[in-house]
């Protein structure tokens, strides 16, 4: 999402909330499944965080809240797609590094691959998004690779 503020965003006057954005929006689901993202909202808006409770809100289009920022689409774009893009990496020798849109694009036709990735979603965040869904796959891949080793999607040790 850091990334992404600089893309979609306002660059650097972005990169700290869309950066607290990404790591908090899911951070209630594990513990709280039934409650995803409610409690994850209520906290901040606690803390006067209204912007990215409402981006938190938005980013799944069957709960029908309005996208009303860049913020709010590129945190739909984002979210399915790259689970998608890491569970791609997971199963290739090389991970991220040669990892291409048109090798997402062939995972994501496969439904028995990453199967609770909910492609209509990330359909959606391109088009919300007004991006390209190949250009976007590729901005997501290029964003990842610096992180590859902490990430754990790098390239297989033989």
């Amino acid at each position: 999402m850091c990334q992404a503020a600089q893309t979609y965003g306002n660059g650097a006057n972005d990169v700290e909330t869309w950066g607290i954005a990404g790591m908090l929006h899911d951070t209630d689901y594990e513990q709280w499944p039934a409650d995803h993202p409610h409690r994850t909202v209520a906290w901040l808006r606690e803390r006067g965080e209204e912007v990215i409770a409402h981006a938190v809100l938005a980013h799944y289009t069957k709960w029908n809240v309005p996208y009303e920022s860049a913020l709010d689409k590129a945190l739909l774009a984002c979210d399915e797609l790259t689970g998608c893009i890491i569970a791609a990496c997971l199963v290739r020798p090389d991970g991220v590094t040669t990892l291409t849109p048109k090798s997402v694009r062939k995972k994501l036709k496969d439904k028995a691959f990453a199967a609770k990735v909910e492609r209509d979603e990330i359909q959606k965040g391109a088009e919300l998004l007004g991006v390209d869904l190949s250009a976007h796959i590729q901005f997501i891949i290029e964003a990842l690779k610096p992180h590859a080793e902490e990430l754990g999607i790098g390239p297989k040790a033989s």
